[in-house]
């Protein structure tokens, strides 16, 4: 959702969350591709120029995304631990070759949506890698020493990011269109819970809150 869009918030009544859904689902037509659920929290009253009132933390949504991300791993030691469960494992001399290879990094990040490392890799990646992986919001998450990848990559699966920074729009996805509603709202709730816990006066400093699918209109919320 573009900034003008957010302004010209729709005019309708504001609803719960469960009737915005319900309301969202009937409006688009059906599209050849599966549509996301987008949250938008609108922030009011902060000075976003200090530091202290940007934030970027990670949701694990309760519901899942909705579809199937493809997460990344930067390994030093793990080999086929981690071929087992990431779509793509880049080695330490991968990972060395690539950094020169700026074409093929930024394919791996278009193409990637989570990326994880191992924590001896993290001062090289930061270093080199971090002014392409960072203002995309895509920086690894360390893997914990002893801690099965698997496990990691199967909550990175299920996670997003939750970040304001320039722009007093926060925007969210919580799901997609094959999901039930329910698993939606539910997803929704908990992205608002943790925005209203990171914001300094909590729900004072929410504007708004909208709902929309992809190609649809957004619709008022009235958060409870």
């Amino acid at each position: 959702m573009t900034e003008k869009k957010v302004a010209q918030e729709t005019e309708v009544k504001k609803m719960s969350l469960a009737e915005a859904i319900a309301e969202a689902s009937k409006a688009p037509k059906k599209r050849k591709f599966s549509q996301t659920w987008d949250l938008t929290i609108n922030v009011v009253g902060l000075d976003l120029k200090k530091p202290e009132n940007r934030f970027s933390a990670e949701l694990i949504l309760p519901e899942g995304r909705g579809k199937e991300l493809k997460v990344a791993i930067f390994s030093a030691t793990m080999g086929a631990e981690a071929e087992k469960c990431a779509d793509t494992v880049v080695s330490k001399l991968e990972l060395e070759a690539m950094i020169k290879q700026k074409k093929k990094l930024k394919k791996l990040v278009r193409h990637t949506d989570r990326f994880l490392a191992e924590a001896s890799l993290m001062p090289l990646i930061g270093k080199s890698l971090g002014p392409i992986l960072a203002p995309r919001g895509k920086m690894p998450k360390p893997l914990p020493p002893k801690v099965p990848p698997l496990a990691m990559v199967n909550l990175a699966k299920k996670s997003v990011r939750v970040m304001l920074k320039d722009s007093p729009a926060i925007h969210i996805p919580v799901g997609t269109d094959i999901m039930k509603p329910e698993s939606v709202e539910k997803n929704a709730m908990a992205a608002y819970k943790l925005v209203v816990d990171k914001l300094p006066k909590g729900n004072i400093n929410i504007k708004s809150v909208l709902i929309k699918l992809t190609m649809g209109k957004p619709m008022k919320v009235e958060m409870k």
